[in-house]
């Protein structure tokens, strides 16, 4: 009877352990990387958290583990000496297992969430790669030359099929917290999810994931994120169905992919200007007139909507970022087939009209310096 009731006690004992712990076990082998440390971060909504660091042993061997709460995956990132080294959706009872070497490659195995991740981590991986080799091709052609124009379609294209392809698995993934980091994705600086109608996506994948995770963390940021991008896209409908005021109005995506309206500019004076950085004059009369005109305008009520008619929106960007342009920079990425063209009868550019008080008073040439400066001085 005795060692009945010791054998229940331990029995008992072992089922309360197993049903308290809050954890999931990570081990694994860095190839080549004996004696060394491996830095743990837990993804704490958009930052890096650390929460441990860990050792290898002769053989490159190391063992930890995270704590995770039941219905509350965890993405956690492994690190050596700074550099990136493994990602990993960790999920309650999970015991998982990675092989990694010191060159940034690695597999998991253990964790169905881990593995998705790390797929779409090397399709990412895999599509910078390529897009920024043709982007440095690009910068080494002349703009206004047949191939680069061919280069051009080659970047949209590629662009295009990632984009589609990324939908695709939102979509067919939509129970797996994966989505995530894959709706958050940009391409350089811009957004790949950048979009006004991409609300749609964001909406519907934390519909799904609520139905799995509802306490989870990353879901209820998602909801938010949800949220406001609903209520921007509600903007921009209204924005495309308001009345004309003094000037048809244009809500395109700025640098960050919000619609920025035309209309929605309530300064004096509006210098509207439709340009593109694949004309090298063109990004040199932003440092040359640009830049000086609004330095000593702005503040008496000048600001400046450019119009970018680029196709390729990270080039762009980088360019707008690079030159520190200050006013408010816009471009929807279809080039010379943006509505905006149509709208105000853009034949060539640069093209600039002004808009005082609400009304367009002068259509004028960017390049008559001159006329500008004289029209500036006198009404502001």
């Amino acid at each position: 009877m005795k060692n009945f009731k010791l054998v229940a006690a331990v029995a008992i004992a072992a089922a309360c352990l197993a049903s308290c712990s809050k954890g999931a076990r990570v081990s694994g082998v860095v190839d080549g990387d004996a004696n060394d440390s491996i830095e743990v971060r837990l993804l704490d909504v958009n930052v890096y958290k650390p929460i441990d660091t860990v050792s290898t042993n002769a053989s490159g061997a190391f063992s930890f583990t995270v704590p995770v709460e039941k219905g509350k995956p965890e993405f956690v990132y492994l690190f050596r000496h700074g550099n990136h080294l493994a990602s990993l959706l960790l999920q309650h009872g999970d015991k998982v297992s990675v092989d990694a070497d010191t060159l940034g490659r690695y597999s998991v195995s253990g964790s169905a969430e881990s593995e998705k991740l790390v797929e779409v981590e090397r399709a990412e991986s895999e599509f910078e790669n390529k897009f920024q080799s043709t982007v440095a091709k690009l910068s080494d052609q002349d703009p206004s030359s047949p191939e680069a124009e061919a280069t051009r379609r080659d970047l949209a294209k590629q662009y295009i099929a990632y984009y589609r392809d990324r939908v695709i698995y939102v979509m067919k993934n939509s129970k797996s917290l994966t989505t995530i980091p894959v709706l958050y994705q940009t391409v350089g600086d811009t957004p790949l999810f950048g979009q006004v109608t991409d609300a749609i996506h964001f909406r519907n994948a934390y519909d799904s994931l609520m139905t799995v995770y509802p306490e989870s963390r990353y879901v209820k940021a998602l909801g938010a994120e949800a949220d406001k991008r609903q209520a921007e896209m509600g903007f921009y409908a209204k924005a495309q169905s308001a009345p004309v005021l003094g000037f048809p109005d244009i809500p395109l995506p700025g640098i960050d992919g919000k619609p920025v309206a035309l209309s929605s500019l309530k300064d004096k004076m509006i210098l509207v200007y439709f340009w593109s950085t694949e004309k090298a004059a063109q990004s040199m009369l932003n440092l040359e007139l640009l830049k000086p005109l609004y330095e000593k305008y702005h503040d008496k009520g000048l600001e400046i909507y450019a119009v970018s008619l680029d196709t390729d929106k990270t080039s762009w960007a980088t360019v707008v970022r690079n030159q520190g342009l200050e006013w408010i920079n816009v471009c929807d990425g279809l080039g010379w087939a943006s509505p905006s063209v149509t709208t105000y009868n853009v034949g060539e550019i640069p093209f600039a009209f002004l808009i005082k008080d609400g009304d367009i008073v002068a259509n004028t040439g960017i390049k008559d310096e001159k006329t500008l400066e004289r029209y500036l001085s006198a009404n502001l």
